[in-house]
């Protein structure tokens, strides 16, 4: 196995790459970073476009990433505990980080695809509530998640880890929710947003036909902008005290109905 090894932390790519951390550092680089052997391995077996894989000197690289990283295609690099340090937030690294280029999926290429089942989500600011949401998007077989401005980054290292490596199974647009949704409904789209005041059960309405669900974030809701352009709002019915679910919870119960009423 042909790699390059570094071993000191003032290494000019390893400063590269400990900017990737940061947002600033993803924007500017179009970059992100990943860590840990499932992530890397969901990774290099989605096809997405990985760079380079960085690996313990000390661990070794796993056999199985060696074999789904292709020669010529996925630079390997051999580092010390320090370099690994410096390029991960976690308090433990794994040893095995990867550097992934950002996909540039926009607006017109997700309208021009699928989007039977879609979610949309509109501000919603904590890295593991956007993570458990692209789990459960993933797990009914969605199509995408839309992210809208105010939306945490889902390049935030916290928000990887929370994602499982589903972030690698369906498509996951950034886009203007102001400028999306009219040209959803323009393809024959349902706009569904949740409310605590709505009148319809989510178990009373059709999510049969092609359905965007829209959540908020997760202490204002939908804002009322992107409430102004759905086309019907739904409650999901509680029987006990609390007054609301969190908004992962709330999306998982949405996109399992989804689910049934298609499988029924």
């Amino acid at each position: 196995m042909t790699h390059t090894e570094i071993m000191s932390v003032q290494n000019a790519r390893v400063k590269e790459w400990a900017q990737l951390l940061e947002r600033k550092g993803r924007d500017k680089q179009g970059k992100y970073i990943i860590e840990g052997h499932h992530l890397v391995e969901e990774a290099l077996r989605a096809g997405a476009s990985v760079e380079t894989v960085i690996f313990s000197l000390e661990k070794g690289l796993p056999e199985s990433l060696a074999a789904l990283a292709s020669p010529g295609e996925v630079e390997l690099v051999g580092v010390s505990q320090a370099v690994l340090e410096k390029c991960t937030d976690t308090q433990t690294p794994q040893g095995v980080l990867a550097v992934v280029a950002r996909p540039q999926l926009g607006m017109d290429e997700l309208l021009a695809g699928e989007h039977d089942l879609v979610v949309v989500l509109d501000g919603v600011q904590d890295p593991g509530n956007l993570g458990t949401i692209i789990r459960s998007a993933d797990a009914v077989g969605a199509k995408a998640v839309v992210l809208g401005r105010g939306t945490v980054d889902l390049y935030n290292p916290k928000t990887i880890r929370s994602t499982m490596g589903s972030m690698y199974h369906l498509p996951i647009v950034e886009a203007d929710l102001g400028l999306l949704l009219p040209r959803a409904r323009e393809r024959g789209v349902r706009l569904v947003t949740t409310s605590l005041q709505a009148q319809s059960s989510c178990y009373d309405t059709d999510l049969r036909q092609p359905t965007w669900l829209i959540l908020g974030n997760e202490g204002r809701g939908v804002s009322p902008e992107v409430a102004a352009l759905s086309d019907v709002q739904v409650i999901i019915p509680m029987q006990g005290k609390a007054e609301s679910l969190n908004v992962a919870m709330a999306a998982t119960v949405l996109l399992f109905e989804a689910s049934r009423q298609r499988l029924m």
